[in-house]
């Protein structure tokens, strides 16, 4: 991972380059005192990481983020700080910060951090590559002619669109998550008195394997979804399911969870997260 550092104090950034190099945290490819002059070197440089610090003459470290992010979606951001102006942090975290870093600085702390941000990275950019290949495979396997395949319900359609944009089409839970939400829109006269084990149970004789399985691919979506909010705050798939789908006071703890500000992750009510998938189906 490339790791450009920016402070106006040239002690703390030789510091951070000792830290970094001594536990092999990363690559440094650049290191600047002026903002200003940052701005320019990383139109080419692009960094994995850029650790900045929040109070600069010139420009903040909140504003170098708000300027910056656009143009580095790839790319995270760590504060340093020794603010805890809880509408600064706030503000810091939806300019795109990920994670803080509390002067004066701590090794351990540091090494945490960067090992953290990087795991984060490493792992949206494996989902991603994930999702594009699968992707690529779906619209190869596609029939070429819209007569060759039966039309499909506009219901089932639904579903899969938003699973697919949760990243999970491919769980294995999937299919069994379409298979009660049209299972709920077929039979509503009755299921909506079902328990969720008596849904499941409508397709296997072992519903609690069903049910477990919808369960871990509910969660995995959550946490695809928090990695959105924490790429990009006004993702438009963040935005439409992070309160429908989801609590999102759940979303949130999940994103605080991946920061590492959290030992605790975000939970899923199995049940709403259904239920809002069939309101999908009738909008």
């Amino acid at each position: 991972m490339k790791i450009y550092l920016i402070d106006d104090d040239p002690n703390i950034l030789n510091f951070l380059k000792l830290i970094i190099q001594t536990k092999n945290l990363g690559e440094i490819c650049g290191i600047c005192t002026s903002p200003i002059d940052a701005l320019e070197d990383l139109k080419y440089i692009k960094p994995d990481v850029v650790v900045i610090d929040l109070l600069m003459p010139v420009m903040d470290g909140i504003s170098f983020v708000r300027k910056t992010a656009p143009e580095l979606q790839d790319t995270a951001y760590i504060m340093l700080s020794q603010v805890s102006n809880k509408e600064m942090i706030s503000s810091a975290y939806e300019a795109g910060v990920e994670f803080f870093i509390q002067k004066p600085i701590n090794a351990i702390e540091v090494e945490s951090v960067l090992t953290r941000v990087t795991q984060s990275l490493s792992m949206k950019r494996t989902l991603n590559s994930m999702q594009s290949l699968f992707m690529n495979q779906m619209q190869y396997n596609m029939p070429k002619t819209a007569a060759a395949v039966p039309k499909e319900a506009v219901h089932l359609q639904k579903t899969k669109d938003i699973l697919q944009r949760l990243g999970i089409i491919g769980e294995i839970g999937s299919k069994d998550i379409i298979n009660v939400v049209d299972y709920m829109i077929t039979h509503r006269e009755t299921a909506g008195e079902m328990t969720l084990i008596d849904l499941c149970a409508q397709f296997s004789e072992n519903p609690k394997s069903v049910e477990q399985r919808i369960r871990r691919t509910a969660n995995t979506a959550m946490v695809n979804l928090a990695h959105l909010g924490l790429e990009d705050y006004s993702n438009d798939t963040f935005i439409e399911y992070s309160n429908t789908l989801f609590n999102f006071e759940q979303i949130r703890r999940e994103m605080d969870h991946i920061r590492g500000k959290s030992s605790k992750g975000g939970n899923v009510k199995i049940r709403n997260f259904l239920n809002a998938l069939v309101s999908y189906c009738y909008k």
